[in-house]
């Protein structure tokens, strides 16, 4: 018997998970799965997070990997923390060193998009601060699902056929072997439902666990990345990797109706999603699905992003403050240009002078909001050869123009995408938040605190929510079961409104929310992917 499992005649709806002693939640089901088995030997929310983002690097290659980057905000004895854990630029590349290679814009594959890999210094990171068992024990589910296999699931499957109908195509040179070799070693991508394993990927997980990831960034794991680098003409070196330590910041947040919304400080992009709310205070959303209440809010969207990656990157060179972006000044001025049709937005002038996510709660009152990825699916393409680790494509955000504010540099951060989000009511935790997949991500972000806080929505209901994806200029994708009528009153309002065939484009997101009374946690995860919460 042949079914297809991509195929859903049928609507269908998930309900919210209600638990108390502990929640997992992400996209796919066996790694949240094993955020849960820690969770009942004995750990905390930030162990069952570190466990269920190494099992991700397995069980959802297509989004992640061990070579990506991750940021975290952490709730622990009431207090929220945050960790920027992407990594610089190598210090041998530069703008004229892409120019000799003849490009004029940074590529999206091969070695030069490579930036260090913050992902395994995040896990141990956590695990020293705020973690309670052994660190080894938080990478046993991984190992064991890289050794035995697991059977690919139905979005990942997807996914992964598509990025290999594609790499076939483009990936020529010998630096991609690896690739194939790992992630296509009978000549295809594997079938839903099929069994995938990957031993080298078993045995880099167990150095890292048996060092603390000191081998990724300073042994032997570091060796064999530097040496593969050389070897193709790469720029990351040893030197890179043992430079590297994960940055403790200051969350940012603003108050939206009442409550705090909070976000990583640049270099990410989630100051965005805090703009857009800023600007969208000052309306009345009256009506949940109405044409003005998504007119506005499309609007409040674009004049943040567009100002976003005008302005956004390493702090040091941006040319407006993060305290400016997110002030009622700021958030006013960019207002008064929301009229009552679609703009073309242009950056604010300035006064002269694709990811995987997951959340975690437990009983003590331990939250965490985490995320990680290799940025365009698998990443760059480049895979050091026996070790499944997958290098990121980061460096592809750069800039070759010096004076734009995100210009590569030697030891630079760039612009990121990838952001954990994270809500308080009257300093008390809400709970965690995330919508992956690339630029959809603030714009995710903005759509569920607004479902929530507006429009009172459960956090099931607030991801099932048709979304919208403002994309340039006027035009604004919507998903397939958007509201045609509403569709169609936008374009009377001056948008560009085209209609997608799926929804895949339009983030993955989790929810887990703690009651403030009673402390019974409320779970909400993805109908676009694979999602499972994973409660006790």
């Amino acid at each position: 018997m042949t079914t297809d499992y991509l195929y859903h005649p049928f609507s269908s709806q998930r309900n919210t998970v209600f638990a108390k002693r502990g929640m997992v939640a992400t996209s796919q089901p066996l790694a949240a799965q094993a955020g849960l088995e820690i969770l009942q030997q004995g750990g905390n929310a930030i162990d069952a997070a570190i466990a269920t983002a190494a099992a991700l690097t397995v069980v959802e290659p297509t989004s992640n990997g061990i070579g990506g980057d991750a940021f975290a905000l952490v709730w622990t004895k009431n207090k929220l923390h945050g960790l920027n854990a992407s990594g610089p630029a190598p210090q041998s590349i530069s703008i004229e060193e892409m120019k000799k290679r003849g490009y004029e814009k940074m590529p999206v594959f091969g070695v030069e998009p490579v930036t260090v890999p913050g992902v395994p210094a995040a896990w141990a990171e956590l695990s020293e601060k705020h973690g309670k068992l052994p660190f080894e024990k938080l990478m046993a589910p991984a190992i064991r699902l890289a050794e035995e296999g697991y059977p690919v699931s139905p979005i990942l499957g997807k996914y992964w056929k598509s990025a290999t109908e594609k790499f076939k195509e483009i990936f020529k040179d010998d630096v991609y072997k690896s690739w194939f070799d790992t992630f296509t070693p009978d000549g295809r991508a594997p079938e839903i439902g099929e069994m995938w394993s990957s031993k080298g990927h078993a045995e880099t997980l167990k150095e890292i666990a048996d060092t603390k990831a000191e081998s990724f960034y300073s042994g032997q794991l570091a060796d064999k990345i530097d040496a593969y680098m050389k070897e193709h003409g790469g720029y990351l070196s040893k030197e890179d990797l043992a430079a590297f330590k994960p940055e403790w910041v200051e969350p940012v947040s603003v108050n939206y109706r009442g409550y705090d919304v909070w976000e990583i400080p640049p270099n990410g992009q989630g100051m965005i999603a805090l703009m857009a709310l800023n600007i969208a205070q000052g309306f009345e959303f009256d009506e949940f699905q109405s044409a003005d209440t998504y007119h506005k809010q499309i609007e409040a969207m674009k004049l943040a992003f567009t100002d976003g990656k005008a302005f956004i990157t390493e702090p040091a060179d941006m040319p407006i403050s993060t305290e400016e972006l997110l002030s009622k000044e700021y958030a006013d001025k960019r207002r008064e240009v929301i009229g009552e049709k679609a703009i073309d937005p242009e950056p604010m002038e300035l006064p002269k002078g694709g990811t995987v996510y997951l959340a975690a709660a437990d009983d003590e009152g331990n939250m965490i909001s985490y995320i990680q990825s290799n940025y365009m699916g698998f990443g760059s393409g480049v895979v050091v050869p026996g070790t499944g680790i997958g290098l990121q494509n980061r460096g592809h955000d750069f800039s070759l123009d010096p004076e734009h504010p995100n210009a590569l540099n030697p030891g630079k951060r760039t612009y990121h995408t990838i952001i954990p989000g994270f809500l308080t009511k009257d300093g008390e935790a809400v709970g965690p938040f995330g919508v992956m997949g690339g630029y959809m991500q603030p714009q995710g972000h903005f759509q569920v605190a607004v479902n929530t806080i507006d429009f009172h929505l459960n956090p099931q209901a607030a991801l099932d929510a048709p979304r919208w994806q403002w994309m340039n200029g006027k035009t604004v994708h919507v998903e397939p079961h958007f509201p045609n009528h509403l569709a169609q009153a936008l374009v009377r309002k001056g948008h560009t409104i085209q209609v997608t065939t799926d929804g895949g484009s339009f983030g993955r997101g989790q929810i887990i929310w703690r009651d403030l009374e009673t402390g019974v946690l409320k779970g909400g995860t993805e109908s676009r992917t694979d999602g499972q919460i994973a409660a006790w």
